[in-house]
């Protein structure tokens, strides 16, 4: 987790939300890494998740990821929930909790949910003050730049 934060905080530089994900195999070894790219590639389907699990299938040469886990900085949102749910990733382990969005847990979860044909363990809050201070300064200084940059424009009108 410690090297997922890190690498999510020099993605945040970048413009990017924070988040990044890996994959691991039964013997421990990552086989897929992403982070979001939303904002670089246009794609609302850029979430780190789900760049993790495409790499991971790709490496593996199955979709079914069973005794797999993934880990990722922030709890999934409801579409990646879903299609961890639909790759059968064994486990799931994330740091940061949200409350506004997330599908493991906090607004709904999709682990448990009666739908669901695929139960997975998921354990999450690991490094959560870490992980949720990561985000917060993130979206303080995007909110602070936002802020600025509506200012510069009413003084110019």
């Amino acid at each position: 987790m410690r090297r997922l934060l890190r690498r999510a905080e020099r993605l945040g530089e970048s413009g990017e939300i924070p988040v990044s994900a890996l994959v691991l195999d039964t013997k421990g070894r990552c086989i897929g890494y992403g982070s979001n790219r939303r904002e670089s590639a246009s794609d609302p389907l850029g979430h780190a998740e789900l760049v993790a699990l495409r790499q991971a299938s790709l490496i593996l040469g199955d979709w079914r990821l069973n005794q797999c886990t993934l880990i990722v900085t922030l709890e999934p949102c409801p579409m990646c929930a879903g299609a961890l749910v639909q790759a059968r990733v064994g486990q799931v382990i994330y740091g940061a909790h949200d409350p506004k969005r997330g599908g493991l847990g906090s607004t709904i979860d999709l682990s448990k949910h009666s739908s669901s044909h695929h139960h997975m363990k998921v354990v999450g809050g690991v490094m959560e003050s870490e992980a949720s201070a990561l985000l917060g300064r993130w979206f303080r200084q995007r909110r602070q730049h936002s802020a600025g940059t509506v200012a510069v424009r009413s003084q110019r009108d």
